[in-house]
């Protein structure tokens, strides 16, 4: 399924021009399709004043990358329009379960995404929260890809690691214990913030969204902590 997530703050004496724009791609299934993490970062970027960013998003619920490989639905969109950035996201036990498996998803996609002249971009979750010890073969297999295949690597796991080992009475996990609830969602996107667009300031603006205060400031220090531009 594709969902358009969001548009250009375009105004009538605004100067955007496609320069400031930038395309991103999603495909991955509820982990990134909860709490819209994708238009979480277009309201960062917006904020933050690094132009805008326009997002579509290739969801279903509990698929791999193979899945999506497989369906030819990402391939299409691949080849239909122009991206900036591509950004894989592999189902959430995967990278755990089987590495080697998780590796040939990635460098498959990978392959099709630089022949469309996009750059890939790959987003690491994070352990469950009744398996946290599993965080460091998840990272690990992000990472070696990732070198493997010169991919941005958003360590958004490694965010949730270090918050919720800093601040235990923080709640990133849903009630299912696997998915994320606003605050988790919005930890991710404060790490593809830093990633992808923040540039050496390595501050991440505020915005409308329904958290205290007091735990956007250690949202924002979890991915400050973790997270290198």
């Amino acid at each position: 399924m594709v969902f358009m997530l969001s548009k250009p703050y375009l105004n009538p004496n605004s100067r955007l021009t496609m320069a400031n724009i930038t395309h991103a791609l999603f495909i991955g299934n509820s982990f990134t399709a909860r709490n819209n993490l994708p238009g979480l970062l277009a309201q960062l970027v917006h904020a933050g004043g690094k132009g805008e960013l326009v997002c579509e998003l290739i969801s279903t619920g509990g698929a791999s990358l193979r899945t999506h490989l497989n369906k030819g639905e990402a391939h299409q969109h691949l080849q239909a329009s122009r991206w900036d950035y591509v950004v894989l996201q592999e189902q959430s036990t995967l990278p755990i379960k089987n590495p080697k498996r998780t590796g040939e998803n990635i460098r498959e996609f990978d392959a099709t995404i630089k022949a469309a002249q996009a750059q890939t971009v790959l987003y690491m979750t994070w352990a469950r929260q009744n398996a946290p010890e599993t965080q460091a073969a998840l990272s690990e297999t992000y990472a070696e890809v990732g070198r493997e295949i010169g991919a941005t690597v958003v360590p958004a796991g490694l965010a949730w690691q270090h918050c919720l080992a800093a601040h235990p009475a923080i709640v990133l996990h849903d009630k299912d214990q696997s998915h994320p609830n606003l605050a988790g969602s919005y930890l991710a996107a404060c790490s593809f913030y830093l990633t992808l667009f923040s540039g050496r300031s390595k501050s991440i603006p505020n915005i409308d969204i329904d958290l205290d205060a007091e735990t956007v400031n250690v949202l924002h220090e979890a991915a400050l902590s973790t997270t290198h531009t």
